[in-house]
Order: structure tokens, then sequence, then C-alpha cells
């Protein structure tokens, strides 16, 4: 190779360095906020909130908050699919309130075993049935710390 690795890592590194001196302050600043920004600052903005037909997450936190952070994204007649694990009832039964609260209803819940195992899992599919009020999802935390009951 004509140059060695060392050679081909500086020009590497001096296109990084263009495109980074290419952008704006502003384009810069805006890359900074959308990293620093939550899914709570998000859901607040007109062009995300109730802008998406399917909304889907993973077993990462309780139903509750999860429906928190997701269903103001998903417009009206919209789907939230959330998936969790296959001993889920009381889980759900408990979010049920929440999901309501936040313009939600369960439709479907589907169980199934992974293949090769005897772990069984669950996908919750919650449909928007009406809109989010505005003061969901509450500030950063809050939904984690105290979920919606």
């Amino acid at each position: 190779y004509p140059g060695g690795y060392t050679d081909w890592a500086e020009r590497r590194d001096a296109r990084l360095a263009m495109k980074a001196s290419s952008e704006s302050a502003d384009e810069r600043k805006e890359k900074d906020a959308r990293k620093k920004a939550g899914t709570e600052d998000f859901a607040k903005k007109k062009e995300y909130r109730e802008q998406f037909d399917l909304c889907v997450s993973r077993a990462v936190a309780n139903l509750s908050t999860l429906s928190e952070y997701c269903l103001p994204f998903v417009a009206v007649n919209g789907s939230f699919v959330s998936y969790k694990s296959g001993d889920s009832e009381e889980e759900i039964h408990q979010a049920k309130h929440a999901i309501s609260l936040l313009g939600g209803k369960v439709k479907n819940v589907d169980k199934f075993q992974l293949p090769g195992t005897d772990m069984g899992r669950a996908l919750v599919e919650i449909k928007k049935t009406k809109q989010t009020p505005g003061k969901y999802p509450r500030k950063a935390g809050l939904p984690a710390k105290e979920p919606l009951k």
C-alpha cells in the first residue's frame, strides 16, 4: 500500500477536519442540542409529537414508564408495541390506568417462546385512541422514578 498506514490515517483525519470545519456554528450547536435532548424534550416538539404510526420499545423499563415516553410520539389510531418478558400480566394490569391517561388502550398481547429456550416473551400492542395530554411526558427522570399508576 503506497504511503503505508500513517499516510492513510492522515488523509482520513484531514477529511474529517475539513468536514467539521465546513459545518456552521449553528449546525454544530443543533447537533450538540440533539445529543443532549432527551425523549421528553422531543415529545414536546410539534414536529415529533403524535406524528408516527408506530413506536416500538424493548423491555428496558416498566410499561407505565415506557408508555409515557412513547405514546406522545404516536398519532391517534397508531400503535405502540413493547417487547416484554413472558410473565408480564401483572405489569400490564398495573399500567392500564397510565396507558388510558396517556391516550392508549391495550389492544393485543402476543406471547411466545424464544426459539431453542424456555424463555417466554410478549409483544404488547397499545392502540392510540386519543391525543396525549400536553403535560406528558413529565420532566426528565420523573417517568422512571415515579411511574404513573
